[in-house]
């Protein structure tokens, strides 16, 4: 009688597991997200019935496809995970002398997203042995990252290994696998960046939704950046014409889609915010080197292996959807990005949110049928600036910041040194207002910052750090040396200060 309780007990905390690990109902999978089962079980974790691809795995199988098309593909590595793993770039094109569109993609860079790298490997695979789309590969030249955060994939936790969320860590560059990535995407030089996520469908806010909760309804949703530093002609550009043939292929193939949204909450009240507007997360980082940039969230995190082909599916869908309009458009994607290059708007500092109610659809937990709730939009893509100051025409930084200059080379800054000592007449930041949390973020004290503008002429020694603004990436540089932009060095913790002191930043305007 005992040890038919204790396998009882055991069981039961089994059972709960499984429903905290994966709480959809197979009501839910079966009416809203069938599995697609055409889809062939070429890669990795498609070969088992348990778990997701490991390292070995995955190096196995990108050997294997190096081994079987060495006219096609290329394998490297551009660092180490911060346990040794040696990280794998895959470049891809046919050989031949056309002038190619650059596209760079990455999945798996929060561990638990694993459809993302599948839907990578997956992609790799058709590209190869697909004469319909191995095509692609005369026009288009690709750089693929498929397992970004391998010590967070190998234990399917978000984070890398000293607790770092890689997708906010891109421009404080904290973690080595940050720096390898950004460093890898400044050498390729891509014009089309794409970065594979999965979402979690199953919110602690959702509970508070209907009368038993909600569930998310969308199998892929686009973050873009409404960020008002990238220049409109890209952000126009992404929205309706990458993202917007993208939506099309969904529809064809009956996907649910949006726009990103996100729950949170403000005065006691849940919002949802749309867009993206932060330096700190690949789609508006790309964006503001004045690349086409694309954030895909797919849905699937915290549902195990559920729809799991078809998460790969929608992956892959969208990947070949974006290839191919980078290649249909070659010219006009190289045109408008000479031309965002060569713009010279005022600097965005800060921005707010354009705040209105509006509907969204989703799945009513309790009846199983799609509804539409009322809700607050906080909308990232129609912010409007808040603190705007005019574009300098380069800043100077004193020659001990080397910490800086180090990370703005990193993100693709091209940076000169004054040859000699010179009077310069300069706008400096004195700090009005200051504030340091307590409270570590991403292992860092976030820092809020007021700033005072003083013109003065000062006497700059040589080896002073130059960083011009006329430069394809200039709109980064804003965001890194402006002090109170929120992903800024200053607000980030990386440049420390006190009130009233002078930064050992400059902006030169004339």
């Amino acid at each position: 009688m005992k040890y038919k309780l204790i396998i009882i007990l055991a069981l039961f905390y089994v059972a709960v597991a499984f429903a905290q690990l994966n709480p959809q109902s197979k009501k839910i999978t079966k009416s809203f997200f069938p599995e697609y089962e055409a889809l062939e079980n070429v890669t990795p974790a498609l070969q088992k019935k348990k778990n997701f691809t490991d390292y070995v795995e995955l190096m196995v199988y990108l050997n294997a496809l190096v081994e079987q098309h060495p006219e096609l593909i290329k394998l490297s590595f551009i660092g180490e995970s911060q346990k040794g793993k040696k990280i794998p770039l895959v470049h891809l094109t046919a050989a031949n002398s056309d002038k190619k569109i650059k596209v760079w993609m990455q999945g798996g860079l929060h561990g638990n997203e694993p459809a993302s790298t599948e839907g990578m490997l997956y992609l790799l695979h058709e590209l190869l042995n697909n004469p319909k789309y191995t095509a692609l590969l005369n026009t288009v030249e690709i750089a693929m990252v498929p397992m970004a955060n391998i010590d967070g994939y190998l234990k399917q936790d978000r984070y890398a290994a000293n607790g770092l969320d890689l997708n906010r860590d891109q421009t404080k560059l904290m973690a080595q696998e940050s720096v390898s990535l950004k460093q890898a995407f400044t050498n390729f030089n891509p014009e089309v960046g794409l970065d594979f996520h999965e979402y979690r469908p199953y919110r602690k806010d959702f509970t508070q939704f209907s009368n038993f909760g909600i569930t998310s309804l969308y199998d892929a949703m686009f973050l873009y950046t409404g960020n008002l530093n990238v220049p409109e002609n890209l952000r126009i550009l992404t929205d309706t014409l990458f993202v917007e043939n993208a939506r099309k292929v969904l529809d064809e193939n009956g996907l649910k889609h949006h726009d990103y949204i996100s729950t949170g909450k403000f005065g006691g009240e849940i919002h949802f915010n749309q867009g993206s507007t932060n330096a700190r997360s690949s789609a508006t980082n790309y964006a503001l080197t004045n690349t086409i940039s694309t954030l895909f969230e797919i849905r699937g995190v915290g549902i195990g292996r559920t729809s799991f082909k078809r998460r790969i599916n929608t992956t892959f869908l969208l990947a070949i959807s974006y290839l191919e309009t980078a290649s249909a458009n070659s010219a006009l994607i190289k045109k408008e990005i000479k031309k965002a290059t060569e713009q010279q708007n005022d600097v965005v500092v800060t921005s707010k949110k354009t705040i209105e109610r509006d509907t969204i659809e989703t799945i009513d937990l309790d009846t199983r049928e799609i509804i539409e709730l009322n809700v607050t939009i906080r909308d990232g893509l129609r912010s409007h600036g808040d603190l705007v100051r005019d574009r300098p025409v380069a800043y100077l930084a004193d020659a001990n910041q080397t910490e800086i200059i180090e990370k703005l080379k990193i993100l693709g800054v091209i940076i000169e040194t004054l040859p000699k000592d010179q009077e310069i007449e300069v706008e400096t930041y004195r700090v009005s207002e200051y504030e340091r949390d307590s409270k570590k973020y991403e292992k860092m004290n976030l820092q809020t910052v007021k700033t005072t503008i003083e013109t003065k002429k000062i006497q700059f020694s040589k080896g002073t750090y130059k960083i011009n603004t006329n430069q394809r990436r200039a709109n980064i540089i804003l965001e890194v040396l402006e002090p109170e932009a929120p992903n800024s060095f200053v607000s980030f913790g990386v440049l420390e200060t006190e009130v009233e002191a002078y930064l050992p930043i400059y902006r030169i305007v004339k």
